[in-house]
C-alpha cells in the first residue's frame, strides 16, 4: 500500500472539493431543507408525547437529525452505481493496471471529497439548530462528534465499495444501490433514532453495520455520552475494509478470468 500515494489523493480530493464553492453552497441548502422539514416534524412529534420521544427531547430529536444527514448527505449517493458503471465501461479493468491500490485509492478520493462537506454540512446545521430549537443537550459529547462523523463517512464508503464489488459479477448495480439507501435511511438511523423502532427491529439493527453511518455521531450529538459507539464504529470500520478488500480481489481475479 502507497501510503504517500494515499495521502496525496486525499489531499487533492479534499481540496477540489473546498474549491468548488458552487456545489458546497448548493449541497448545504440541499442539506438545510432537509434538516429544517424533518427535525421540525420531530419537534412537533414530540411536543404532542409530552416533550420527548423514546427518551429523546425536541431539541436533542434536532441536533440529532443535523447529525445523522451531515452523515450521509456530504457522500455521494449513487456510489453503488457509479463504481457499477465503471466495471461495465472498463474504467476499472485500466486502474487495476496502475500500482496502486484501486479499492484503496478510490476510498480514500471520496473521503476527501465528503470531510470537507461533512464540516460544512454539520456547521451549517449547527447553527439552525442553535437557532430554531436551542443549544446542545450536553455540549460536553460534541466532543466525541468530530471523530464520530469521521468514522461514520469511513464506514459508509467502505461498505458502498464492499457492496459495489458484486457489480462485477451482475453488471447492473440499481437494484443493489437502491437497498442499500434504504438500510441507510431505516437501520441506520438516519431519518429515525433506533431507539423509536420496534424492540425485534432495534436489536437487528445494532447487529448489522448501518448504525455506524448515522446513529452513531447523531446519538453523541444529541446529548448520550457514549464513548463505546466509537469502538463499535472502529471496529466495524475495520470489518468492512476486510471485506472490501476481499470483495474486489475476488472481482479483480474474475476480470482476469474473463479478459477484463
Amino acid at each position: 500500500m502507497n501510503v504517500r500515494a494515499l495521502t496525496e489523493a486525499l489531499r487533492t480530493s479534499a481540496q477540489r472539493t473546498v474549491a468548488e464553492r458552487g456545489g458546497l453552497f448548493v449541497a448545504a441548502a440541499f442539506y438545510i431543507v432537509i434538516v429544517a422539514t424533518l427535525s421540525g416534524l420531530w419537534r412537533v412529534a414530540a411536543d404532542a408525547n409530552g416533550g420527548s420521544l423514546g427518551g429523546y427531547t425536541a431539541v436533542a430529536l434536532t441536533w440529532y437529525i443535523v447529525t445523522s444527514e451531515s452523515a450521509t448527505v456530504s457522500i455521494s449517493q449513487r456510489l453503488i452505481e457509479i463504481i457499477g458503471q465503471d466495471v461495465a465501461s472498463g474504467t476499472i479493468a485500466v486502474e487495476l493496471l496502475r500500482p496502486a491500490s484501486v479499492l484503496w485509492m478510490r476510498v480514500v478520493s471520496e473521503l476527501g471529497r465528503a470531510l470537507p462537506k461533512v464540516l460544512v454540512l454539520w456547521l451549517a446545521g449547527a447553527a439552525l439548530a442553535s437557532l430554531v430549537a436551542g443549544a446542545p443537550p450536553d455540549p460536553g459529547t460534541l466532543v466525541l462528534v468530530a471523530p464520530s462523523l469521521v468514522l461514520a463517512v469511513l464506514a459508509n464508503l467502505l461498505g458502498q465499495h464492499a457492496i459495489a464489488a458484486s457489480t462485477f459479477w451482475l453488471r447492473d448495480a440499481g437494484g443493489v444501490w437502491f437497498l442499500w439507501l434504504k438500510a441507510v435511511f431505516i437501520t441506520g438511523g438516519m431519518i429515525i433514532p433506533l431507539e423509536l423502532l420496534p424492540d425485534g427491529l432495534e436489536r437487528v439493527c445494532f447487529v448489522l453495520p448501518f448504525w455506524t453511518m448515522a446513529y452513531a455521531p447523531a446519538r453523541l450529538a444529541s446529548g448520550h455520552w457514549e464513548p463505546m459507539l466509537l469502538v463499535g464504529q472502529l471496529a466495524w470500520v475495520v470489518a468492512l475494509a476486510v471485506g472490501a478488500r476481499l470483495a474486489f480481489g475476488a472481482g479483480k481475479r474474475r476480470l482476469q478470468v474473463v479478459g477484463g
